[in-house]
């Protein structure tokens, strides 16, 4: 478990190029917080799932690396979705 991420409870704006046409995230935490283990290895898990194919379509173009942990849980509207740090900004 890591510490509570400093964007816990806070909507942010997603970046263009993440595959998603949504502009705003509600923050939960760090996904390994919110379901206690990686999003590697949360087999079976839709918000994983999800995440894991959109990063090997759009990662490359919005520079997210694949296996990287720094991966928040959150909502778009009343669904869960997974991004990486590097997809949203704070503005």
């Amino acid at each position: 478990m890591r510490e509570k991420s400093k964007l816990a409870g806070k909507t942010v704006k997603i970046k263009d190029g993440t595959g998603i046409k949504a502009s705003q995230f509600v923050v939960e935490d760090w996904f390994e917080n919110v379901i206690g283990c990686s999003w590697l290895n949360a087999n079976g898990n839709p918000a994983a799932l999800q995440y894991a194919v959109r990063i090997a379509k759009f990662g490359e173009n919005n520079n997210v690396p694949p296996f990287d942990n720094d991966v928040l849980y959150g909502k778009i509207g009343m669904l869960g979705f997974l991004l990486n740090v590097r997809e949203i900004t704070e503005e």
